[in-house]
């Protein structure tokens, strides 16, 4: 069946309308859900109000926003660094997880009369296991010419296995009451806080760091203008004489290793042991961060803070209003469908077909 109308490619779409896209679907997105809370027997404005108000009317709501945006925050920038090099990593969750295993394992050796150090050397192992992790992805996309999507992907559910393998088994707290998790870490193994008054611990400036270390590295360093070129035009790279090995395992490497960070700074601050949920899906909610935040480090940081207030709002909807916890993935996925609506209009254009008129 031809439809009545096409998309049109435009020539040059408008920058501003790049940039009011996310925006405009993030409007469209709080509509729709105010139709679904509406149909579900609530009040639309009560239920807008517990999740994007209600979160920001204290210190608290703050630094639980900021505690939410850390993670993602760290996941996106890597994986922004990724797509742009057009290195398709969706394993971000996998090297989150591989980064509190590794994280958490040197947390657990801290005893009582160990120094703050061992925080830090905490987040250095995290950042460690995370670029291990996605060094797989990397190694069998170079040697074999794996698919990155597939692999990346599939390694999310090995990480998952390894930690409930080892919060079950070698590394189970035995004075747990049989719960599958780990021994609480040693004050020393876990992340200062920042915020008096909230959770809010370094992560999250070790988060800010990385945005603008990425920001950086994109605007001024070569090897960000490597993967700039590499993503807009792979065979001017090659004409250039970039290296594809090298930019598929920096971009790979830099964002396993932040997701790693994230995974640790997860594992020793708000929750200080290792558990098998230790990640509701950060990783990826962040590939809708990323994009939402036009794969640029200012726009993923405040994506991300949005994305953080539907994991809050979210879990207030659920014990204010009795409504299930699913509407935060709901809302992620609103707000990723009228993201790629927004963005087919702003680079293309409605034409309507002329009827055809029969010759008489």
């Amino acid at each position: 069946m031809r439809l009545p109308f096409a998309l049109v490619p435009r020539a040059a779409p408008s920058r501003l309308a790049v940039w009011l896209s996310p925006v405009a679907a993030l409007a469209a997105t709080v509509a729709c859900g105010m139709l679904l809370f509406g149909a579900l027997g609530k009040s639309p404005w009560q239920a807008v109000g517990v999740f994007f108000v209600e979160p920001l009317v204290s210190l608290r709501g703050w630094g639980e926003v900021g505690l939410k945006a850390t993670p993602l925050v760290l996941c996106a920038v890597g994986l922004a660094l990724c797509f742009r090099a057009n290195v398709w990593n969706i394993g971000a969750e996998g090297q989150l997880i591989a980064g509190a295993i590794a994280g958490g394992g040197v947390a657990l050796l801290a005893s009582r009369d160990s120094s703050g150090a061992v925080a830090g050397a905490v987040i250095v192992a995290a950042a460690a296991g995370g670029a291990a992790w996605a060094a797989i992805t990397a190694w069998l996309r170079d040697r074999f010419h794996a698919n990155e999507i597939l692999v990346s992907l599939m390694l999310v559910y090995v990480a998952q296995l390894l930690l409930s393998y080892l919060v079950h088994g070698p590394w189970r707290d035995p004075t747990g009451y049989g719960f599958p998790q780990s021994h609480l870490f040693e004050r020393a193994a876990r992340m200062p806080i920042v915020l008096s008054g909230t959770r809010l611990h370094l992560g999250f400036a070790l988060a800010l760091v990385a945005a603008a270390a990425a920001w950086v590295l994109l605007a001024r360093g070569f090897i960000g203008f490597q993967l700039r070129v590499a993503g807009l035009a792979p065979q001017a790279a090659r004409y250039a004489g970039f290296s594809d090995r090298r930019i598929l395992w920096t971009a790979l490497l830099v964002s396993g290793a932040l997701a790693g960070i994230a995974g640790g700074a997860e594992a020793a601050g708000p929750i200080g042991q290792l558990t098998p949920s230790i990640s509701p899906g950060y990783g990826f909610a962040a590939i809708i961060v990323a994009f939402v935040g036009r794969l640029h480090p200012a726009g993923i940081v405040g994506a991300a803070f949005v994305m953080a207030l539907f994991y809050i709002g979210g879990e207030l909807a659920q014990s204010r209003l009795g409504l299930p916890s699913s509407l935060t993935g709901v809302y992620q996925g609103l707000l990723l469908l009228f993201l790629l609506a927004c963005d087919t209009f702003v680079h293309h254009r409605l034409r309507w077909r002329r009827s055809a008129v029969p010759a008489s």
